[in-house]
């Protein structure tokens, strides 16, 4: 059975979504809160009620590693 990561951005309720201070005000940006058992959510501001992506603590210390080691790089 394939597995989905996404929920309703609606229902996580009572966090505080942060977005990158070089963000501008096209509405176009990603997102972050921390949930309440520790986990990290990532929405598109141009959507906030639209899904939301789900990650572990360790899931999102390994991507934000590659980005600054320049595995994503390529999509510059």
């Amino acid at each position: 059975m394939k597995q989905v990561n996404g929920v309703s951005a609606e229902a996580i309720l009572g966090v505080v979504w942060h977005k990158s201070v070089r963000s501008n005000a096209g509405g176009n940006c990603v997102e972050v809160a921390r949930l309440e058992g520790g986990e990290i959510a990532m929405r598109n501001s141009r959507f906030p009620a639209g899904p939301a992506l789900v990650y572990t603590p360790a899931e999102m210390q390994a991507f934000l590693l590659g980005v600054k080691d320049g595995d994503f790089d390529f999509a510059l």
